[in-house]
């Protein structure tokens, strides 16, 4: 199957299932968001919806955060992963945002680059998210399911490279949306170590299946209707 043709069933399967796909992480503005990406690099995001609201309690804005040490962090974070380098990070961004931005979270992904902790992921995530702008943020599980899926090429071995396939791609009123689709189906179906394929609805054009699953099993299988899964916004 060609490339185009697999773009076209995975864009018509999620278009058609799950319209309004978002993100697990619980915000309520900009400044809670980036935190929140910060916070889930390498950390699931159950963990860091349960340590946000303590932390917002105690640093609920831009100012509040500028206003802290690393070590006023550290005691609300301590439960996620890297915590001091996060502590830090955090810290740092406060005043940042403060001091170069007036407490506004900047809207473009060079701007957002200059924060301590914000890489080319959280500026995507941000950008994508809150601004809805055509950002394809690239974690482990958009990076899995998209060279599983067939949708990128073997030779798209970093997360810019499979970043810049999938754009090309994919219609850009649509990149926000598949940036959440890929994740999601990564996050509770295609995952890691041992993926759910008897429960996946994309096997009859996915490239992991016909390489890997079926000629070992020696049988096709039809597929299903994928579940949403519990507490998920696919």
């Amino acid at each position: 199957m060609r490339k185009p043709e697999r773009y076209r069933r995975f864009l018509e399967y999620f278009t058609t299932h799950f319209p309004a796909p978002q993100t697990e992480l619980h915000y309520a503005n900009p400044y809670e968001l980036i935190v929140a990406v910060v916070l889930s690099a390498q950390c699931t995001d159950k963990r860091v919806n349960q340590v946000m609201p303590a932390l917002l309690q105690q640093f609920p804005t831009p100012a509040h955060l500028a206003a802290a040490s690393a070590e006023d962090v550290f005691p609300f974070i301590r439960s996620v992963s890297y915590p001091n380098n996060k502590a830090k990070h955090l810290a740092g961004l406060g005043r940042m945002l403060v001091a170069d931005f007036g407490g506004e979270v900047p809207s473009t992904i060079e701007e957002l680059q200059r924060l301590p902790g914000v890489g080319r992921k959280t500026a995507n995530v941000v950008v994508s998210v809150i601004y809805n702008q055509p950002a394809m943020a690239v974690d482990t599980h958009v990076f899995r399911v998209s060279h599983r899926l067939g949708l990128v090429s073997r030779t798209a071995t970093t997360p810019l490279a499979v970043e810049k396939e999938l754009v090309k791609y994919i219609p850009e009123e649509l990149i926000p949306k598949a940036h959440h689709w890929l994740i999601l189906h990564g996050r509770y179906i295609c995952v890691a170590r041992s993926p759910k394929c008897s429960s996946c609805p994309l096997t009859d054009f996915c490239q992991y299946y016909a390489t890997q699953v079926a000629p070992a099993a020696g049988t096709t299988k039809t597929t299903s209707a994928l579940k949403s899964p519990s507490k998920s916004a696919l």
